[in-house]
């Protein structure tokens, strides 16, 4: 086991552990060496892992570079994780390497690493170690297809530095959470040559019609994050200008993609393609509440539980064989909100016909086995290990991919799959049926965001 994959398994460890009410607080890690000419790393106050930020320049030179730094210095001080920063590309060692969580390409541009490092770097991400990619990572080593992949797509031309709207696509990843379904930012906009759509998951694109100088017809990722070769890569567009590092929304969306990055926090990058929108925030048409209590919806779009027991259920049509994403955070410390989700049922106004006539996804992390989180309520278990390393402790957000083909019923956690179910039981047929989330009663706050359904076949 590399080091920064030991170090991400104690990550998702802690997180589990928060489930449990045990807040763990990692120690200092030890000094390392990250290489010739490599600056001091700044002493965390709980260091949980460490990225190494690589800014070497063989093209144009980015003035903002000394801002990025300095900027991810400050967020690994206050978020708990070290921070060494080089130009110097003798650091892409397997040993230097295998000392950090997440390498951040900080506006690299050219040629910048030999046939060696390259060789180092990729074996690197191979054994589960993480990439963050910043603005320029995207005008760099064009004659090296494997970091092409990575990156996820290649620059080809900007237009003059001007303001513009950032369509966010997913508001569940640590990376964009926290921001609202648009983002108006001045920034230089680079044109790619290709779209990583079909093999990276979006988080955030360009509204051409917002700004002059947009060449990709209208669909333009920036922001997107994969799962590559083994290992995790975030790329963002942004951060041309030395005034994004001290933004704070774009200082937070640095901080969530090195998380994600580095397996602090777990997220579902899979390409996503092809979905619906059951709710996004603008309302509640097609929806009907059944029993007691509500669902109170925030300007942000977030869904909220108020009282119960009830059950919000998509009224206007059944599904067979679909695919049903949401996202979902539970607001008590100890995670002790009850809540789910339900599919397979029959149309009602009595809640209680979903839970005896379908199936529940289980929100609630405090009960037993089979009626805990990713648990198909009373009937089987998450796999327990698996479920603890994709899950974000209370919070934070966390992505369900909920799977129904015939009697198959399949759950996935922020992209892991976590249980897997067959029906056998006539009554409880999955072939068709409604979906719904539940509202279980006084004190149990759970949130929900852009509910989304792909059919299937």
């Amino acid at each position: 086991m590399s080091a920064a994959r030991s170090r991400r398994a104690s990550l998702t460890a802690a997180a589990a552990a928060l489930l449990a009410g045990a807040f763990a607080v990692p120690g200092q890690a030890a000094e390392r060496d990250a290489g010739p000419h490599t600056e001091p790393h700044a002493q965390a106050h709980a260091e949980a892992g460490k990225v190494l930020v690589f800014s070497k320049t063989a093209g144009f030179r980015h003035d903002s570079i000394p801002d990025g730094i300095a900027a991810i210095r400050q967020l690994g001080a206050e978020h708990g994780f070290g921070v060494d920063a080089t130009e110097d590309a003798a650091a892409f060692t397997p040993k230097k390497l295998a000392a950090y969580d997440a390498v951040v390409f900080l506006s690299t541009t050219g040629d910048v690493l030999n046939e060696r490092q390259q060789q180092a770097f990729e074996k690197y991400i191979g054994k589960g170690g993480g990439y963050v990619g910043v603005h320029a990572a995207a005008d760099t080593e064009y004659d090296w297809k494997w970091y092409g992949g990575l990156a996820g797509a290649y620059f080809e031309s900007h237009p003059a530095i001007q303001p513009a709207r950032m369509e966010i696509e997913d508001r569940g990843h640590p990376a964009t959470a926290h921001l609202d379904e648009s983002w108006n930012r001045t920034d230089e906009w680079y044109n790619y040559r290709s779209n990583p759509r079909e093999k990276a998951h979006v988080l955030a694109s360009l509204d051409e019609g917002s700004y002059s100088g947009g060449t990709m017809n209208g669909d333009h990722p920036l922001a997107w994050c994969q799962e590559y070769a083994g290992g995790r890569a975030f790329y963002t567009g942004a951060g041309h200008t030395k005034e994004s590092y001290a933004d704070p929304a774009f200082r937070q969306h640095l901080l969530g993609g090195i998380r994600y990055a580095t397996g602090a926090a777990q997220a579902d990058c899979r390409p996503e393609n092809g979905y619906r929108p059951l709710y996004d925030g603008h309302g509640l048409d097609g929806w009907k509440q059944a029993g007691p209590g509500s669902f109170e919806e925030s300007p942000d779009g977030t869904l909220t539980t108020r009282g119960g027991m009830g059950l919000l259920w998509y009224a206007e049509r059944e599904f067979g064989s679909y695919s049903l994403k949401l996202d979902w955070k539970m607001a008590s410390a100890d995670g002790d909100d009850n809540s789910g989700v339900f599919v397979g049922f029959p149309a009602s106004d009595d809640p209680w016909s979903a839970v005896e006539k379908g199936y529940e996804i289980q929100i609630d992390a405090t009960d037993v086995d089979e009626k805990t989180t990713g648990s198909v309520y009373g009937f089987q278990s998450a796999d327990l290990a698996a479920r603890d390393a994709a899950l974000n402790p209370p919070g934070e957000w966390n992505t369900y991919e909920i799977r129904v083909e015939g009697e198959r019923l399949r759950v996935f956690l922020n992209g892991v799959l976590i249980n897997d179910y067959t029906n056998t039981d006539p009554a409880r047929s999955l072939a068709d049926g409604y979906v719904g989330l539940q509202n279980h009663g006084e004190g149990d706050e759970v949130a929900f965001r852009d509910v989304r359904v792909r059919e299937l076949g």
